[in-house]
């Protein structure tokens, strides 16, 4: 009977954990309006300071949102160990491979405290499977920080993704593993 209790706390510990995704040690509260699921949806009004933000990019260049305004834009916060972090990479990858012909733009900002020494090795090394085919990642990196974080809300944990409009409106944040088909459709909504 012990052994029962055992193995189903440990499932749904699994469950919990990647539902929520990765945490770091320090957290910044999220927006208001998350709901159980993790994601929280209404578009804010007009773009936010975020939007403005330069970012510094692993190629040396910086990135803003706002220097893709008629695009559709998905921020991702990830880490290189961040497993759920990994596990929505390949879809990321097949995402912009699909939509971005249509106006799609995944800007991808590392979060690791070791900044582009760990995540430069990673980017260039790392193949993910995407229709069966190896695959690095497409989109443009950028290299984050918890002050970066700050500017979008704060993190809760990794991954967290947060979709713009093609006029920089907030669409949707999602805390945690993105679910494919619901992203697939908000972006379909959005292209």
């Amino acid at each position: 009977m012990r052994s029962k209790f055992q193995i189903l706390a440990l499932v749904t510990l699994g469950v919990t954990l990647a539902a929520a995704g990765c945490k770091k040690s320090s957290s910044v509260p999220q927006e208001n309006g998350s709901n159980a699921a993790g994601a929280s949806s209404g578009a804010s009004v007009g773009g936010g300071p975020e939007t403005t933000l330069a970012i510094p990019a692993l190629d040396g260049s910086e990135a803003t949102i706002a220097q893709y305004k008629g695009k559709v834009v998905l921020v991702n916060f990830w880490a290189t160990w961040c497993q759920p972090c990994k596990i929505e990479i390949p879809w990321l990858i097949e995402f912009n491979q699909k939509y971005g012909p249509k106006g799609l733009v995944i800007l991808g900002v590392a979060m690791d405290d070791e900044g582009k020494k760990a995540v430069e090795p990673f980017v260039q090394k790392q193949q993910f499977t995407v229709n069966g085919q190896p695959a690095q990642m497409n989109y443009p990196i950028l290299l984050g920080s918890d002050k970066i974080a700050d500017k979008f809300g704060g993190l809760i944990g990794l991954p967290t993704s947060v979709l713009y409009s093609r006029d920089g409106k907030k669409i949707k944040t999602i805390i945690g593993l993105i679910n494919y088909d619901d992203l697939s459709k908000a972006l379909q909504s959005q292209l």
